[in-house]
């Protein structure tokens, strides 16, 4: 599957599918088999970062 490029609509892609489908960014990186690092990175480039206690990024 082919994620956004884009920083700000990736950011709208993971949260909307740690919303509805996944209980961790951990799982949802396995089940897609892209590095967590690597979309970690990308949202932290526009001030994001994953809170584990909300399931999202803030």
């Amino acid at each position: 599957m082919n994620m956004p490029n884009d920083p700000a609509i990736l950011l709208s892609y993971i949260n909307t599918m740690l919303r509805d489908e996944y209980s961790s960014l951990e799982e949802l990186c396995k089940s897609l088999c892209v590095p967590q690092e690597q979309i970690e990175t990308k949202l932290s480039s526009i001030g994001y970062k994953y809170s584990q206690k909300q399931n999202r990024f803030i």
